[in-house]
């Protein structure tokens, strides 16, 4: 198998610290290559230098395709050669059709005018060869997450692409879009595309990749063959540079018999459509001192459950009751959810969980910044000592408290939001899809601050796509299908095939 990339001795430096150490990087031609590693380990760093978002010249080192030194000083040179990247957070927009998105910039044109016959059977060809029945004209921002995944990947084949670098495509995705995507990756594969994956899924790894690299604190430190049998756990051990015996901390539950919060006959409906229910009756209870998982499948209404319920962020003729510690809590608005003891910690944190271009120490107090002000003035000594204070509690990676949140790695940025809500001290903190995009290591830490939060007698919600997780942190769950809860059980007793066995009956038609 002839080699297609080479990545030689590659060094980024930013303004005090070192990105990327002499990284190399060899990816053969028509294979899958995983770039793996913790938050912050230089991954996305090393495939910016590839495709020319960091310019030559900006590094050290040489990048060699097709067996050719190449000096790539922006994205339209690595186009140019086939070198497609596909960005985790996606580059569409929204209000455009299909059509328009996939040939944004590379238009079907002749003196200047669109040819859109071309533009539309053009787009339809690629929209096959993707697996997607969508209309050329259909607008982008009413496709779900899995089908704009799809759109970008028609987007890169209508650049000729030959190297295609996807940044943690299925963090976003429920496993059956996920699925969908990992078999078009092997598609591709039979079909000369070589590719470069970045994620932090490594059941996902294993299924599809050829070869592995790990790369960790900004050096490759290991080059794994998939072909050889390598488990997770050969994985894990390169990314965090010791093994992880176990995904998920030791906890003996002490759970207390009050009940933290009770929500009975709930019922949300749709901001927009507003003979639309999207949460259906639901009631429930979580204790103290209990980690009480919600699972079920994209759609099926857990987040618009959360968020109705932290001060009615979403939906519109809400009715239903909720109490906390036995009073009938005051929901109306955020601040009156904060006040009730309620923190609500969201699953999209760059958007709603942080301001991105503001520090640590301006972004830990945001939920609580009556106890760090004088009157309406903001105490900075006071406001830097709980930033200092929550950044040493949950160990989060920074240069100081005057690092920009935009900066950090996602597990760092989670870290970020944890400390904001336990800065606020709730009673009961709902936690959506906690550990999305974020590393292995990362994800152990933030199961250990949610152990002993639980272990303190705080009551915890986690909401969460990846059922290992559920069954492996959670006391009891519930199971969301189609705007209601279809089950409850004690997660003792549960088991992916179960939950999967009651979404699936609850969906079928009444005998």
């Amino acid at each position: 198998m002839a080699t297609l990339l080479e990545m030689r001795e590659i060094t980024k430096e930013f303004p005090g610290v070192k990105a990327l150490d002499r990284v190399n990087l060899k990816v053969e031609e028509g294979e899958i290559h995983a770039l793996v590693g913790e938050n912050g380990a230089g991954k996305s760093t090393l495939m910016k230098v590839l495709s020319g978002v960091y310019p030559h010249g900006s590094y050290t080192g040489d990048i060699l395709y097709d067996g050719e030194v190449q000096q790539f000083r922006g994205i339209r040179d690595s186009e140019s050669r086939g070198i497609i990247i596909i960005h985790q957070e996606l580059a569409l927009i929204p209000l455009l059709s299909v059509a328009e998105n996939i040939f944004l910039g590379n238009e079907r044109a002749s003196g200047g005018i669109i040819n859109w016959h071309e533009t539309e059977r053009r787009a339809k060809e690629l929209l096959e060869r993707v697996g997607l029945n969508e209309s050329p004209n259909a607008i982008v921002a009413d496709l779900g997450l899995g089908k704009q995944q799809m759109v970008e990947i028609a987007k890169a084949l209508s650049k000729d692409v030959r190297l295609l670098i996807l940044d943690e495509p299925t963090s976003s995705l429920n496993e059956q879009d996920s699925a969908k995507l990992l078999a078009l990756l092997k598609e591709f594969r039979n079909q000369g595309v070589t590719s470069i994956l970045i994620s932090h899924k490594l059941n996902e790894i294993r299924q599809v990749a050829d070869t592995v690299t790990v790369i960790r604190d900004g050096s490759a430190v290991a080059r794994l063959d998939c072909h050889e049998g390598i488990s997770e756990g050969d994985i894990i051990s390169g990314m965090v540079g010791r093994p992880l015996d176990d995904r998920y901390p030791q906890r003996t539950p002490n759970i207390r018999p009050e009940i933290a919060m009770e929500v009975e006959n709930w019922t949300v409906h749709h901001p927009v459509q507003s003979d639309r229910a999207v949460v259906k009756d639901v009631s429930f209870h979580v204790k103290r001192g209990e980690v009480l998982g919600i699972a079920g499948l994209m759609g099926a209404g857990r987040t618009e459950l959360a968020m109705s319920l932290f001060g009615r962020s979403y939906g519109r003729d809400i009715s239903g009751t909720a109490r906390i510690n036995g009073e009938v809590a005051d929901l109306s608005t955020v601040r009156s959810a904060i006040n009730a003891g309620l923190a609500y910690a969201t699953e999209d944190r760059k958007t709603y969980g942080l301001v991105l271009d503001d520090t640590i120490r301006r972004n830990v107090p945001l939920a609580k910044l009556d106890a760090v002000a004088d009157g309406v003035v903001v105490n900075s000594t006071r406001e830097a000592e709980v930033a200092t204070r929550y950044r040493e509690r949950l160990a989060i990676k920074s240069s100081s408290i005057e690092q920009e949140t935009g900066n950090l790695s996602g597990g760092n940025q989670q870290k970020v939001v944890l400390s904001k809500w336990l800065f606020a001290d709730p009673e009961v903190l709902i936690l959506d899809e906690p550990c999305r995009g974020i590393d292995v290591g990362a994800k152990f830490e933030i199961y250990t601050v949610i152990r002993d939060l639980a272990a303190s007698g705080k009551a915890i919600v986690v909401i969460s796509s990846e059922m290992p997780e559920l069954l492996g942190i959670t006391d009891r769950l519930y199971v969301m299908n189609e705007g209601r809860f279809v089950a409850e059980m004690a997660t003792a007793e549960a088991s992916q095939e179960k939950i999967m066995e009651c979404i699936i009956k609850s969906g079928e038609p009444a005998q």
